[in-house]
């Protein structure tokens, strides 16, 4: 039996890639264009190894949390050519993390977000405004 061949699919150049902020800002739109509540975007540059960036959303149930992280990785590979590094929580569908590098992307139940608080934990982030067309 022949075993089927894997191809990683290209990834644009440093050069031709948003920055951690422009993606940031273009998951925010994604996100509320899928009627995700509560989207905020920290910046947390300087205060993590891990990301530079997190947006953290609101779903009403699993299935608009699902729908949300499935457009978020659509528009992202279609616009930006940008595939996650890993993508957590989808089945369960209370805590959908997505990890694109300097940028983590979090989904929530209202429920979980409460939980978790992330906003509370990395209050020394900067809250960034985005404008929601």
């Amino acid at each position: 039996m022949v075993e089927p061949r894997v191809v990683a699919p290209v990834q644009e150049s440093k050069e031709n890639r948003l920055d951690g902020n422009e993606l940031a800002r273009t998951i925010v739109q994604i996100a509320a264009d899928k009627k995700a509540e509560d989207i905020i975007m920290l910046d947390i540059r300087g205060l993590s190894i891990i990301a530079d960036y997190f947006v953290i959303c609101t779903g009403s149930n699993s299935k608009q949390i699902q729908a949300i992280s499935d457009e978020v990785g659509i528009q992202l590979k279609r616009q930006a050519h940008e595939l996650p590094n890993s993508l957590e929580g989808y089945n369960q569908s209370e805590w959908v993390l997505a990890d694109y590098g300097d940028l983590l992307v979090h989904i929530f139940s209202p429920k979980a977000r409460e939980y978790y608080g992330l906003e509370r934990l990395w209050r020394t982030g900067k809250n960034v405004e985005i404008p929601h067309e």
